[in-house]
């Protein structure tokens, strides 16, 4: 399938994944990029930012564990991603829990371009100004289609919102996908895992709808795939990451996505 050329030029080019992002899963999101073909690279510090980013494929900023030092460093490096035209894919982890994490966001997005910005629901609810749809940083309600264009118009970005379905919109085109596990909800860092697998197909394909398409179908069936073999959290965790290491061309007749437009 289409889906697997962008999946076969991650293996054969290896684009580099600047990521800032929490501590509680930056191990797992490495190696989730090395395990689909790509090449992260952990980095907050601002003395060396613009070397590093001038040579990225894709910056990916995640808000999971924030400080003010970090927040400084993700607001330099977003500015250096538009000076450098590397597309910046967001994660507003928790946005909702906190007026920290509100103000951050909000602040990104007026100091910086932002490609795509990834979510679940109750996170990009509390984006869109719909209050209570969080706890600590786990979604308590699902969103919509629709909201998810709203977002995507409102900031001129992409919008991807993350849960049973999963929604994506650039405003003008929009997607929903059916696929996923039960067993995402019990492993921390899965949503953070998944912004991993986004960045990469970035790296490689410049329309962000279109890769953050692929990004979800390959982790999304990889996780189906996964939960079918677990017994568990612990070895769905190691299930997840051999499928999309073992991903292949045959797996994509799995997917479940719906496209408008």
């Amino acid at each position: 399938m289409e889906y697997y050329l962008d999946l076969k030029k991650i293996r054969e080019s290896k684009p580099l994944i600047h990521h800032i992002t929490n501590y509680v899963v930056m191990n797992d999101s490495a190696n989730i990029t090395l395990a689909l073909g790509a090449s992260p690279i952990m980095a907050h510090a601002l003395e060396e930012l613009e070397d590093l980013i001038s040579m990225a494929d894709t910056l990916y900023l995640n808000i999971g564990t924030l400080d003010t030092d970090w927040v400084n460093s993700m607001i330099r490096a977003g500015k250096l991603a538009e000076k450098y035209n590397v597309p910046v894919l967001l994660d507003p982890v928790g946005m909702g829990a906190s007026e920290l994490r509100n103000n951050t966001v909000r602040n990104f997005l007026e100091s910086f371009g932002v490609s795509v910005i990834k979510g679940n629901g109750g996170e990009m609810l509390s984006l869109y100004g719909i209050n209570g749809g969080v706890k600590g940083v786990d979604s308590l309600r699902g969103a919509t289609l629709e909201i998810a264009t709203g977002i995507a118009e409102k900031y001129n970005t992409t919008a991807v919102i993350t849960g049973k379905i999963d929604f994506i919109s650039d405003s003008k085109r929009r997607a929903k996908i059916e696929n996923g596990s039960e067993m995402f909800q019990y492993i921390t860092g899965s949503g953070c895992m998944l912004g991993s697998v986004i960045s990469s197909f970035i790296g490689v394909n410049r329309d962000v709808f279109i890769a953050s398409i692929e990004g979800l179908l390959t982790f999304d069936i990889a996780g189906e795939i996964a939960g079918k073999k677990s017994a568990g959290p612990a070895s769905f965790r190691e299930n997840l990451m051999d499928e999309i290491y073992n991903f292949n061309e045959e797996n994509y007749r799995f997917a479940k996505v719906t496209v408008y437009g």
